[in-house]
């Protein structure tokens, strides 16, 4: 199944690890210390030109999503339930 996380990027359920609410990178000195490990690493995508709502973290790379992480989760969250 795949997940579709704003602009034309579509993931499939099974890279998802988590989903955060785009808060948590000013809030957490650990999740801010991630972000800037996965962008020097150039694992760090920025889908769309909107402001990013969310983070999304997969295997491979970190995206900033433009939809809500509660969206997200509800969408990941029926694909679980399948």
């Amino acid at each position: 199944m795949f997940i579709h996380l704003g602009g034309e990027k579509i993931i499939r359920s099974s890279e998802l690890i988590a989903i955060f609410d785009i808060m948590i990178e000013s809030s957490s000195k650990i999740s801010k210390q991630f972000i800037d490990f996965a962008e020097s690493n150039k694992q760090m995508e920025t889908i769309g030109e909107e402001e990013a709502k969310s983070i999304v973290v997969t295997h491979d790379r970190v995206y900033y999503s433009p939809i809500s992480s509660t969206t997200l989760k509800k969408r990941a969250n029926q694909f679980i339930t399948m």
